[in-house]
C-alpha cells in the first residue's frame, strides 16, 4: 500500500511540475510575442503615408535635413523614444549614421537595415532576438534616407524575469498542496481497495458469497457494486454450468446418433448407449480407435486436421450401414483426442434403394407398352393391304389399349409428383359424405352387374357428417378402391360398400369375397408399382400406382386407410376421414 501512496504522490508532483512549466513557457512566450507585435503595430500607425510625406518634403541638400528628420520623428507620441531603451537614427543609403536620438555614430548592421538598404521596408522581428527594429527608406528627388528605429527589449526582459520568478513561487507553493492532497487522496483510495483485496482473496479461495460495503458513489464505489454483482454472476454461472452439464450428459445419454470419445492414445474415454447398439459389441474403457475403427482412418492423422476439417468414413456393423464423422476436440494434440460421430444411414440406403427400383419400375412400366406398339404398328405397316381387315382392327385395338395404359401411367405419375412436392391442388369445400359414396356406387354398379355379374350392394347410416376436403380426390380414392375389388373378384361374386361415422370420424368399408391377399403382400400393398398379381393387374389395365395415390390423398386430408385380407377368402378396406365441424 505506502508503494501505492508513493506512486501516487510522485504522478501528482510531476503532474504539477508539468503543467507549471507549460504555462510558464506559454507565458513568457507569449509576453515575447505580445511585445513584438505591439512594436511593429505602433510603428505601422506611426509611419503613415502622410506621415512619411512629412519627412520627404525635407530637403535632403539641407545640411540639417538629418536633424530635422530625427526631431520630427522624436516628436512623433507612437514611437515612443525614451533614448534609454528605444532610439532613432537616421542613415544615409550605405548605412552611415547621419543624426541619432543617443547621439551614436555607428549601429550594427542587421536584416532589416539590409532590405532598407535595397528600397523595401524591413520590419522582421523575432521572439529569440535581443533587439527589435525598424528600417524604413525615405526616398525623394533629392536623395534617399533611412529611418532606423531599434529598442533593446529591456522592458520585456524584465517582465519576463518577473513571471519566471512569480512561476517558480507558484509551482513551491503547489508542490506544497499537491504533497498533501495525494496523501489524502491516496488515503481515502487505499482503504476500499484494501476491502477488494480481500474480496478478491475470498473469492479465488472458492467463497462466491463474499459481498464488500458499498461506502460511496463514486468510482470506486461503483468498482465494488461491479465486484459485488460479479461474485453474484459467478455463483449463478457456476450453477448453470452445472446444469448445462447435465443437460449435456442427459442429450449425450439419449441422443439418436452414436457417440465415441478417444484420448490422444487411442483409449476410450467415453460412449453413449446408441454408439453401443450401432457397433453392436459392448465398449468399455479397454477398448481402443484401432479396435474399432483401424480400417475407416489412422488415429495419428485424425489428430493433425486442424478445424473446422474433419473424415468421413463408412462402417457396416451386423446389418447396419453407418456413416462416419472424425475430428480431433483439441488442437493440442498431447493433451486432446477424436471424436467420432455414428450415424446410421440403414434406413437411408434403403430409401435409396427403392428409388433406384422405382425407376427401374418405371421404365419397365413405360417400355412394355412401347415394345408392344411398336411391333403392332411394324407388323401393320410391314403387311400394308395384305393384313386382313379384322386383323388390322385388332392390331390398332391393342395400340389403343397400350396407348392408353401410358396415358394413365404418366397421369398416375404426374399425380404422384404432384403430391410429393406439395404442388396438388386442392379444391377444399364442405360436402356430404354418403352423397359421395352413393355416387361413387352408381358409377361403379352398371359395370360391376353387366361386364362381371357381380352382386354389389351399397348400405349408409343416417345423418353421416359432412367432410371437408376435396370431393373429387375422395371419390378418386373410393372409385379405386370399389375397382380393385371388382377386378380381383371372379365374375358372379359379391361387394358390399358401407358408409357411416364414429365419433369424429366418417368412414366407408368396401367387402368383397374375391381372390384375396396373400399376408406376406400385405405390407408392400402401398408400394408405387407393386402388384400382388401382376399379370392379371397389366391384363385389366392396371398402373400399380392406385393405392399409393390412394394412401397419400388420404393423408393430405389427415385420414387413413386400412386393408385387411385372407388369401383365397376376400379383400376388407377400410378408409377413415375427420367429420366437418358442425355448422354455426
Amino acid at each position: 500500500m505506502r508503494s501505492l501512496r508513493t506512486k501516487l504522490v510522485m504522478i501528482m508532483v510531476i503532474l504539477i511540475l508539468a503543467l507549471m512549466c507549460v504555462i510558464g513557457a506559454f507565458l513568457i512566450n507569449g509576453v515575447g510575442n505580445f511585445y513584438i507585435s505591439q512594436f511593429y503595430e505602433q510603428m505601422e500607425k506611426t509611419f503613415s503615408p502622410e506621415f512619411i510625406g512629412q519627412l520627404q518634403e525635407i530637403p535632403a541638400q539641407e545640411q540639417n535635413a538629418p536633424e530635422r528628420m530625427k526631431e520630427l520623428l522624436m516628436a512623433q507620441a507612437g514611437l515612443g523614444i525614451d533614448i534609454a531603451t528605444r532610439n532613432v537614427y537616421i542613415l544615409d543609403e550605405t548605412g552611415n549614421v547621419l543624426a541619432s536620438s543617443n547621439q551614436q555614430t555607428s549601429v550594427s548592421m542587421t536584416a532589416n537595415l539590409l532590405t532598407a538598404m535595397n528600397g523595401e521596408v524591413g520590419q522582421e522581428g523575432s521572439i529569440t532576438s535581443s533587439f527589435m527594429d525598424l528600417a524604413v527608406p525615405i526616398v525623394s528627388a533629392d536623395g534617399t534616407y533611412i529611418v532606423y528605429i531599434l529598442d533593446s527589449r529591456a522592458t520585456v526582459d524584465a517582465l519576463t524575469g518577473e513571471l519566471f520568478s512569480i512561476i517558480l513561487s507558484a509551482l513551491g507553493l503547489g508542490l506544497v498542496i499537491c504533497v498533501v492532497l495525494s496523501f489524502l487522496l491516496a488515503q481515502i483510495l487505499i482503504t476500499p481497495i484494501r476491502a477488494l483485496t480481500l474480496g478478491t482473496r475470498q473469492v479465488a479461495a472458492g467463497d462466491f458469497s463474499q459481498r464488500i460495503e458499498v461506502e460511496g458513489q463514486d468510482e470506486i464505489g461503483v468498482l465494488t457494486r461491479n465486484f459485488n454483482h460479479m461474485a453474484k454472476v459467478l455463483q449463478d454461472t457456476i450453477s448453470e454450468a452445472e446444469n448445462e452439464r447435465n443437460k449435456l450428459s442427459t442429450l449425450f445419454l439419449h441422443m439418436t446418433d452414436g457417440v465415441v470419445a478417444f484420448s490422444a492414445a487411442g483409449n476410450l474415454i467415453h460412449c453413449n448407449p446408441a454408439a453401443t447398439q450401432m457397433l453392436a459389441r459392448p465398449l468399455d474403457p479397454t477398448t481402443t480407435f484401432d479396435e474399432l475403427f483401424a480400417d475407416q482412418a489412422e488415429l495419428d492423422t485424425l489428430l493433425t486436421l486442424k478445424r473446422p476439417q474433419y473424415l468421413e468414413a463408412q462402417k457396416t456393423a451386423g446389418d447396419r450401414e453407418l456413416e462416419l464423422f472424425m475430428a480431433p476436440f483439441s488442437s493440442d494434440q498431447t493433451q486432446g483426442g477424436a471424436l467420432v460421430v455414428i450415424h446410421d444411414v440403414t434406413e437411408q440406403r434403403k430409401s435409396e434403394q427403392s428409388r433406384r427400383e422405382f425407376v427401374a419400375n418405371v421404365s419397365h412400366e413405360l417400355r412394355t407398352p412401347l415394345t408392344n406398339i411398336k411391333s403392332y404398328a411394324e407388323t401393320i405397316v410391314s403387311a400394308g393391304d395384305e393384313l386382313p381387315r379384322e386383323l388390322h382392327d385388332n392390331f390398332m385395338g391393342v395400340i389403343i389399349n397400350e396407348a392408353d395404359r401410358m396415358t394413365r401411367i404418366v397421369q398416375d405419375l404426374l399425380t404422384l409428383s404432384k403430391i410429393d412436392y406439395g404442388k396438388m391442388e386442392m379444391n377444399i369445400s364442405r360436402f356430404s359424405f354418403a352423397k359421395a359414396i352413393s355416387n361413387v356406387y352408381e358409377a361403379a354398379r352398371l359395370n360391376a352387374e353387366q361386364n362381371h355379374h357381380h352382386t354389389i350392394t351399397f348400405h349408409c347410416e343416417d345423418n353421416i357428417p359432412d367432410v371437408l376436403g376435396d370431393r373429387e380426390r375422395i371419390e378418386q380414392v373410393v372409385m379405386n378402391i370399389v375397382s380393385n375389388a371388382i377386378k380381383y373378384t371372379p365374375d358372379g361374386g359379391k361387394i358390399e360398400i358401407y358408409a357411416g361415422s364414429s365419433g369424429k370420424s366418417v368412414f366407408v368399408r368396401v367387402t368383397d369375397n374375391g381372390i384375396g391377399i396373400p399376408e406376406k403382400d400385405l405390407p408392400r400393398l402401398f408400394e408405387r408399382f407393386y402388384r400382388v398379381d401382376k399379370a392379371r393387374s397389366r391384363e385389366s389395365g392396371g398402373t400399380g400406382l392406385g393405392l399409393s395415390i390412394a394412401r397419400e390423398i388420404l393423408s393430405q386430408h389427415k385420414g387413413e386407410i386400412k386393408i385387411d385380407s385372407v388369401y383365397g377368402e376376400g379383400t376388407d378396406v377400410r378408409i377413415t376421414l375427420p367429420a366437418a365441424p358442425p355448422e354455426k
